[in-house]
């Protein structure tokens, strides 16, 4: 990731949250890049229409860059900067920046809501949910449920090596809602006693594939050997148009250092972290979106109908 000194401060400041993981979770880091980019019109000063436009593409490629894997970042940018290349001067541009980052964050904020009322819906009184690492969709959904009256319980994963989990547990335990925390390891050992499984994603492939947490497809094997119900809770901008075009998502590996000391292991022992991997579409009952409750084999429709086929291959250059 460049860090360009002629660059908004403020997108500078974000690319290196978002990459030294001060500022995480899908959604989250959505709405600050769509910010950062706000901020960035917002303070250019001048009336010169194509040095605000390289800035904004500067600031976009520094933005994507700090987590070049996170769809969520990806549809952002895509989604704040739509529109600007008709721009015929400064105001107009700034103003079309604006409105669209702004819309952005209102329409992804409102999402998580959405996703928690349809969610709360596939909840009874009395059932135990297990969910992994600290999705905001999720725990939308879990906290709906448990505002609406319902007698629930929860199972967090430890989430290594952030241990995101812990955040979870805080989150629910200070509503209220009755949590254990268990290692990671413990999931096919916890599956005996849950009803139901929640997670959030990372990204939405074209065929219905998840991209989430490390570890996300060992509970939906697990929950699925224990037919246990799988539900994805994941905003629309978290579908990956890029995959429509055939294009992989990139698996992210981050420091070994986040995982261990490599001074304690033995000389030429290697160490592996990768944050996410994939689930296939026949582990996962349904996707919970701000749209409905869904089949993950409809994720192309929802693609289309999000982001238009035509413009999909044209931001793509296809």
């Amino acid at each position: 990731m460049r860090l360009d000194a002629t660059t908004d401060m403020k997108v500078n400041e974000v690319a290196r949250s978002i990459k030294n993981m001060e500022i995480r979770g899908a959604g989250l880091i959505a709405r600050s890049a769509a910010e950062a980019l706000k901020h960035s019109a917002k303070e250019f000063q001048g009336e010169d229409l194509t040095a605000l436009m390289r800035k904004l593409e500067e600031s976009k490629d520094i933005l994507v860059g700090s987590r070049p894997t996170a769809i969520s970042l990806w549809n952002a940018v895509q989604a704040t900067l739509r529109g600007s290349q008709e721009a015929t001067d400064v105001e107009e541009l700034r103003n079309i920046v604006v409105f669209n980052a702004d819309r952005f964050v209102k329409r992804s904020s409102e999402a998580v809501q959405l996703i928690g009322k349809f969610g709360a819906k596939r909840l009874k009184d009395d059932m135990k949910i297990l969910t992994h690492c600290n999705s905001k969709a999720a725990l939308s959904v879990i906290k709906n449920a448990h505002s609406r009256g319902m007698n629930i319980e929860v199972y967090a994963t430890e989430s290594r090596p952030w241990r995101q989990g812990i955040l979870t547990v805080k989150e629910l335990s200070d509503v209220g809602i009755p949590c254990t925390l268990i290692i990671d390891s413990a999931v096919r050992w916890a599956m005996k006693d849950v009803d139901a499984v929640f997670v959030g994603a990372d990204t939405i492939c074209s065929n219905g594939a998840l991209i989430n947490k490390i570890g996300t497809s060992q509970i939906a094997m697990a929950a699925s050997d224990s037919r246990v119900p799988f539900m994805v809770c994941a905003e629309t901008y978290k579908f990956s148009p890029r995959t429509l075009s055939g294009e992989m998502v990139e698996i992210e590996e981050r420091d070994a250092s986040e995982v261990i000391d490599a001074k304690l292991l033995p000389p030429g022992v290697k160490i592996r972290n990768p944050v996410f991997d994939a689930t296939p579409p026949e582990y996962i009952d349904s996707l919970i979106t701000e749209l409905g409750v869904i089949s993950p084999y409809a994720a192309y429709e929802v693609i289309v109908r999000e982001f238009g086929q035509a413009s999909i291959f044209e931001e793509m250059g296809d």
